[in-house]
This record gives C-alpha cells, structure tokens and sequence, in this order.
C-alpha cells in the first residue's frame, strides 16, 4: 500500500509540472466558476491563501471579490506559543501594497496583529488549498495539521457560527478515493479548473446545489 508521505510527494510533484500559463489559466477559470456562486456572493468576509508550491492561484478570485467590496483574509500562524494556540491559524485582512513578511514556511503574510487577527468562525467563507482530494470533498492537505486543529471546533458540535469551506485544486490532483481520519473535516465543495464536487447529501435548498 502507498504511504500518505508518498502520495503527498507525488502529487505535488505533479502540480509544480503544470506550466505557467496553465497556472494562469487555471487561475482565471477558478475565479470565473465561484465569482458568481451564490455562496460566494452572499459572503463578506473570505479567507484565501497565497499560493506556493505549484498551487492552484486564488489570487484572481481575491481581486473580484475585493472589487465587490468584501473583505479578504490570510491566514496567519498564530504567534502566541501556548499550547492551545500552537499550530492553529488566525486571518489577517489583506490589504493590496501593505507590507507582509514570510512565515517560517517563506510564505508571505500580512503584518497586521492584535485586532486585525479574527478567528475563522467569524468568516463566511474559507478557500482551502489542497494537495489531494476526491469526489466526495475528502481533502490531503500538507500534513502541518494547520487547518485540521484551526477547525478542530466543528467536529466538537460548535457548529452555531462557521465558513463555508471550499477546497480548491488543480484537477490532476484529484485521486480515486481518500479514507477518512477521525480529525479530518469535511469539506463543501472542491472546485477545479475544470470541474465542481459537492459534498455527499447536500440538499436541493442548498446553495451549493447551484454551482
């Protein structure tokens, strides 16, 4: 049986072969598909993430919706070191020419502390990068653990306030079939250059349903 490790190494192999203006086009696809979703019309604040490794660009997405007038975020590795915070990630506005600073991963982040971090629950939607995934929105992310534990509290039933949670992807990184971890979280929708998965069971009357 393969191992986690090696899927993960193959398949951000085959990411960063994509050549660069497949990169931009996939960008451009992806931000046409969602710019018009109803669930990303309806959100306010929208957490994206600033790609590296051959991921997919949300970049395009992140301009449209800050030209629609919402708000856009990054995530930031939390810089307290208790143990409750060790790992988890905050959202910091993002603000076009505002200096940013790379993290111990050389990816940048926003400089804004202090009352510029908001938690995730207070977002209405949160772009996840995503190393692997399969039709039914199962998700391999980096191995860090980063969003697993900053998600940790919906597992625990602390479902009154959450973003929607919409992985995005290059469509070769798509796999057969991803097995479940106790502490993974499920994801909404995977959205790729070239096609869209919704969870299993979503209803009709969900906006998901539309894209």
């Amino acid at each position: 049986m393969t191992s986690l490790t090696a899927i993960r190494h193959a398949l951000r192999a085959r990411r960063r072969l994509i050549d660069p203006r497949d990169q931009r086009h996939h960008g451009a696809m992806l931000a046409k598909r969602l710019a018009r979703h109803p669930v990303f019309s309806r959100a306010r604040r929208i957490a994206f993430y600033w790609p590296s490794d051959g991921e997919i660009d949300p970049r395009p997405l992140m301009e449209l919706a800050r030209a629609s007038g919402k708000s856009a975020y990054l995530p930031v590795i939390h810089p307290l070191r208790r143990r409750k915070n060790k790992g988890v990630l905050w959202f910091a506005r993002f603000v076009a020419g505002a200096p940013m600073r790379p993290n111990r991963f050389g990816i940048p982040e926003p400089l804004g502390r202090g009352r510029h971090l908001i938690r995730p629950r207070w977002l209405d939607l949160m772009i996840l990068p995503l190393v692997g995934f399969d039709a039914d929105c199962r998700r391999i992310g980096m191995g860090g653990g980063f969003y697993d534990r900053t998600l940790a509290y919906l597992g625990r039933g602390m479902r009154w306030r959450r973003p929607r949670l919409f992985g995005v992807a290059h469509e070769c990184q798509r796999l057969e079939r991803i097995e479940v971890r106790p502490w993974d979280i499920p994801l909404d929708a995977v959205i790729t250059e070239s096609g869209v998965y919704i969870k299993p069971m979503a209803s009709r009357s969900d906006p998901l349903a539309l894209i």
